[in-house]
């Protein structure tokens, strides 16, 4: 009997017919066209870091952590061709170990690579894209099992539409990526006012190739993030890390979050003490070492990007009304920076956007926090992170996107029967027999 299956959240649950762990790009083949034939649904799933019911399922669940691993590298050209099962966090060493290192990565790097440039998983940097805007060419299994593949010279539209598609245009089996020679970042935390961080918002973005900021609801004080490349050699403390990243940062975050959970009134006077406690340092190390830090305690997650020059006021007015309502939550907000793009799913497509991300801890109601969030994001013409949590419809969708119906034909041409779709899904996306 097959379990129950979760996200890693557990805000999503549900019982796949059959999960598959292909070993090879003939076994995905033959899983696409036996689902094909039995007019069945079929989702890939990666590392389950989505809060929305992208990987839901009642028919075949495939996951792909058997395929990964380099396929082809080429540093003379700065580019590798990686199964897409692999995950974020075994592709550093292995671009390392061939002198090679991408060009920016999220938070979080536990994730399938084919499951981040899908939903358009993303750093920060003001001159800098999602991870799919990192990506030179993709192979995909469509619905009948059938080989495709496309890049910007073989099919522009087809690849400004597959690199974030959410799985609904073929299942990825293989991705081109264009990297960077293997660099060191030098990274600074420090704590700052926040109507000084909102005042250099502008600067920031410009001076330092990566910023970022976390921003504690009731409190008048961020932690503010850079990092930048650098020639010096690795400067870090193991032991210093490791208080920092899993001592405070997680045991911490845990207890403190635990406190809130039985005691809710207790929410913003802990965030208020955690932005005290957060630790300011700095260090140097290789640039896979610096984007991810460990995420151990878990949360419920709504992301939006809004216009950069947006970010400021949205700020603000979440400030403002998270003390007028009494929202009860601590975690910090981040928000971080992405620069405009031309996929057509992307919600960066076309605008230069700030991304604003709240939290709130598993356990604790998040849905009146969430609502009244959403409310000033889509105030600011949001768009929402494909994997977080949002209420937005098909209706929403079409006038915020100007490739919607473009992205409905190509994914109607290429899945008439919906074999992709699921019933999250299905409402958003399905058109003509799907």
């Amino acid at each position: 009997m097959i379990p129950v299956q979760r996200n890693w959240s557990g805000s999503v649950q549900f019982s796949p017919a059959i999960v598959a762990h292909p070993t090879d790009e003939s076994a995905i083949s033959r899983l696409i066209a036996d689902a094909s034939a039995r007019r069945s649904g079929i989702r890939v799933v990666g590392s389950r870091h989505s809060f929305t019911p992208l990987i839901a399922t009642e028919d075949t669940l495939v996951s792909l952590d058997r395929w990964s691993g380099l396929i082809e590298t080429d540093p003379t050209r700065n580019t590798a061709t990686v199964r897409s099962g692999t995950t974020i966090r075994s592709l550093g060493p292995l671009l390392r170990a061939q002198g090679m290192g991408m060009e920016n990565l999220g938070d979080i790097d536990v994730q399938s690579l084919a499951g981040a440039i899908s939903t358009g998983t993303h750093g920060t940097g003001a001159t800098l894209g999602n991870l799919s805007t990192q990506v030179e060419g993709l192979t995909l299994i469509t619905a009948d099992g059938s080989r495709l593949e496309c890049s910007a010279e073989s099919d522009p539209d087809l690849f400004d539409a597959a690199r974030l598609s959410l799985g609904l245009l073929g299942v990825i089996t293989r991705v081109k990526l264009r990297l960077r020679p293997a660099y060191r970042l030098h990274l600074v935390q420090r704590r700052e006012r926040l109507d000084d961080c909102l005042a250099r918002l502008d600067s920031a973005g410009a001076m330092n190739r990566y910023f970022e900021f976390y921003t504690f609801p009731g409190s008048d004080w961020v932690l503010s993030k850079s990092m930048n490349p650098t020639a010096d050699p690795v400067r870090d403390h193991p032991i210093r890390s490791f208080l920092n990243d899993v001592v405070l940062e997680n045991a911490g975050l845990n207890l403190l979050s635990e406190l809130c959970r039985w005691f809710p009134n207790t929410s913003l006077p802990i965030s208020r003490l955690a932005v005290r406690l957060a630790s300011e340092y700095e260090k140097i190390q290789w640039s896979h070492r610096c984007f991810a830090s460990p995420r151990f305690v878990k949360f419920n997650e709504m992301e939006y990007f809004i216009p950069r020059s947006s970010m400021a006021d949205c700020i603000r007015e979440i400030q403002h009304c998270i003390r007028r309502e009494n929202h009860h939550v601590h975690f910090p907000i981040e928000c971080r920076m992405v620069r405009a793009d031309d996929l057509w799913l992307s919600p960066a497509y076309q605008r230069d956007s700030a991304v604003i991300a709240v939290h709130m801890y598993k356990g604790m109601e998040y849905r009146r926090y969430f609502e009244a969030m959403e409310s000033i994001f889509r105030n600011h013409q949001g768009r929402p992170h494909w994997g977080k949590m949002h209420s937005l419809r098909a209706d929403d969708f079409t006038a915020l996107y100007p490739k919607w119906n473009a992205f409905l034909s190509l994914r109607d041409r290429l899945d008439p029967a919906g074999v992709f779709l699921n019933d999250y899904l299905r409402p958003l996306f399905g058109t003509g027999s799907g």
